[in-house]
């Protein structure tokens, strides 16, 4: 201040102090409902919880066997390369939730639930050979069952219409093969053959194992190439393992099962060349064994409902990142 001046009066001095002060209560308060906010304090909505890692696919040992038909025990046929996850993290949480009805708007999906309940009274049918491309095949088969009777058909059906629920919440146009509406079959090329009609952007086929006592995780087989007579995969081989290594990837953090200790050397993924479902098939397809039915710690998770849910949404997640990616 120059010489001369004088002070204002001493009640301005105390109105700008009042505005400081309140201004500076003002910014503590806001600077705490930013920190409460962010460090999940508080409000009306819980803070957004991270998406559960990927558990690490346990080793296991190779094995074999040798039940024929689309649907039974499954065998190694060309090698078995590839590991399972989902790579990138894409299409994680499939299902109610998040931006549920939207991912998978204008996908269409196949979903072929193995077999048919009323295939064993319709062996005569089911028995007839058809053509898969490289070789004559049945029809179809039975299928297999746990030891209590809990047939794989019940199984498939159930599982496939759990999965098709949480598709539809994100969007997907979901095609069956059957749907417990079909005296018996269909028969394999038939199966095929609706996925390619249906121009489905990516089609499984949902089964159960029925391999010996012992033998025990999931496996997912994947198309050889074959090209022979009508049958001719080379288009879909490449896009397959992509959706078969999600897959496998999604349904062992969905269901915490491990990959098959008796095939696939431990990756759960295996190539079989005589599959009629693959061989004929025009479009992304796999093959999901969910567990072995014939073992007794594996049958009490595929006859439990709560598991099968959990079944269906790995399933889920898995063609959703595949179609997401």
């Amino acid at each position: 201040m120059t010489n001369g001046s004088t002070f204002p009066p001493r009640r301005r001095f105390g109105g700008t102090l009042v505005v400081v002060l309140a201004a500076l209560l003002a910014a503590c308060a806001a600077g705490w409902l930013i920190w409460r906010s962010a460090s999940g304090h508080g409000g009306d909505k819980p803070p957004r919880a991270l998406p559960a890692a990927t558990p690490a696919s346990p080793d296991g040992r190779p094995g074999t066997d040798g039940t024929p038909g689309d649907g039974g025990p499954d065998r190694t046929d060309g090698g078995n390369a590839g590991t399972g996850g989902d790579r990138d993290g894409k299409g994680d949480q499939a299902g109610p939730g998040g931006r549920a009805g939207t991912r998978l708007q204008g996908k269409v999906v196949l979903l072929d639930p193995g077999h048919n309940l009323h295939n064993r009274d319709h062996t005569r049918e089911i028995a007839r050979q058809v053509d898969v491309g490289n070789a004559h095949k049945e029809c179809d088969t039975t299928g297999t069952s746990t030891n209590d009777g809990y047939a794989e058909a019940s199984f498939t059906l159930d599982v496939a219409r759990r999965a098709r629920t949480l598709l539809q919440a994100e969007g997907a146009k979901v095609v069956f093969t059957q749907d417990g509406d079909r005296p018996y079959g269909p028969c394999v090329d038939e199966r095929a053959r609706a996925g390619n009609e249906a121009k489905a952007d990516a089609a499984v086929s949902v089964h159960a194992d029925g391999a010996g006592d012992g033998n025990r995780g999931f496996h997912v087989i994947l198309p050889a190439r074959v090209t022979a007579g009508a049958a001719d995969t080379s288009a879909i081989v490449g896009p397959s393992r992509e959706l078969g290594e999600r897959l496998a990837g999604r349904f062992v953090a969905a269901t915490g099962s491990a990959p098959a200790n008796y095939l696939g050397g431990g990756t759960g993924l295996v190539v079989r060349s005589d599959l009629g479902g693959l061989n004929l098939s025009g479009i992304p397809k796999v093959f999901l064994e969910c567990g072995n039915m014939r073992d007794p710690k594996d049958a009490a998770q595929l006859t439990d409902p709560q598991w099968r849910e959990k079944a269906a949404r790995g399933i889920a997640e898995g063609i959703t990142g595949f179609l997401t990616r």
